[in-house]
């Protein structure tokens, strides 16, 4: 069970150059990250036969994810990536851990028709041609909420259920707070796991020298560019929208796992094989991301040293999406009676 932050103190907040290569270096390896797969209860790359096919709005083709046919007994479990990654592994993303996520669930009582993931940015081999792309439109919340909002219909109507869960980690998690916000579908939501997502920014953005992280080869993350111009700040339009008012608004019940001691998009430290640019945000201001993952009125759990289940980078961001204690944690959230 996952306690709330006042009942255990565990759970309260805590106070590229290269880059190209780096991510050479990760397709190279990239088989190492794949799970292995199982004789029963597998959770597969592909929708079932009666799934319609939903268009990609930016990419003007169908989206990739997973999904299954049978019957449903829980609520079903739809699971979203961060930018730049994919529902599993693809020839062009080595990365792609939602699928093990997912099978992790499957061994522990889920059937494979109850858990779901959308690939909102295609399999990402549109990256090779041009390392920017991870910083353009089709890379913000705003491109993809309606890929979200479609496919969680199309899973509502497939299913049967009334509701489902929801799993999110990185820029998957404000994409599922926007879809909520734009059309008040928190009924719709019964629980959400934001994993390390930049609710309140990201460090990336700033107009720094030093912020290499606005070279092309390492992503283009320039103030203008139009994933930076959504989070490059607590004060942007888009992020002052989203957090007005309450965190976690209506009957959807909120935990939060977040990096509390590193994650290369908001602490500026040393994230495994990445190195840490100025806490600065796009407007060229100190400000400190350090707890941009937290969403108040959430329980929260914070978790240290998760670098070491990324065994491509070491990054704490990448590994805490791959963290068993992230799992455990998601699976009992899940699971966890309502209270009376």
């Amino acid at each position: 069970m996952i306690a709330s932050p006042s009942a255990d103190p565990n759970l309260r907040r805590l106070p590229v150059h290269r880059i190209s290569r780096i991510l050479s270096t990760a397709l190279a390896v990239g088989a190492l990250v794949c799970a292995p797969a199982h004789a029963e209860g597998i959770v597969g790359t592909g929708f079932p036969a009666g799934f319609p096919v939903i268009e990609d709005t930016s990419l003007a083709k169908p989206v990739i994810g997973f999904g299954a046919a049978g019957p449903v007994t829980r609520v079903p479990v739809i699971f979203l990536h961060g930018n730049n990654d994919t529902p599993f592994p693809t020839a062009c993303n080595p990365f792609g851990r939602v699928q093990a996520f997912a099978q992790y669930l499957a061994e522990r009582g889920y059937a494979a028709s109850e858990l779901w993931a959308l690939g909102y940015q295609g399999d990402q081999c549109n990256l090779a041609a041009d390392q920017t792309n991870r910083s353009r439109i089709a890379h913000t919340v705003a491109a993809n909420v309606p890929d979200l909002s479609r496919f969680v219909a199309a899973v509502l109507a497939y299913t049967g259920a009334r509701e489902v869960d929801i799993v999110a980690h990185s820029l998957g998690v404000p994409l599922a707070r926007e879809w909520m916000r734009q059309e008040h579908a928190y009924h719709q939501v019964r629980r959400f796991v934001a994993v390390d997502g930049p609710n309140h920014g990201i460090i990336n953005c700033s107009p720094n020298p030093l912020n290499y992280f606005q070279a092309p080869a390492a992503g283009g993350f320039t103030p203008a560019s139009e994933v930076c111009k959504e989070l490059g700040s607590p004060d942007t339009p888009f992020l002052k929208r989203l957090n007005r008012g309450d965190d976690t608004p209506g009957p959807t019940r909120v935990l939060v796992i977040r990096n509390a001691d590193k994650s290369f998009v908001y602490f500026p430290v040393q994230d495994g094989a990445i190195a840490p640019v100025p806490a600065e945000d796009s407007f060229g201001r100190p400000t400190p991301f350090s707890h941009s993952a937290s969403l108040q009125g959430a329980a929260e759990l914070n978790l240290l040293g998760q670098g070491a289940f990324d065994p491509v980078l070491g990054s704490s961001h990448m590994g805490i999406l791959n963290s068993p204690q992230t799992w455990d944690a998601t699976f009992d959230f899940l699971s966890a009676r309502p209270h009376r």
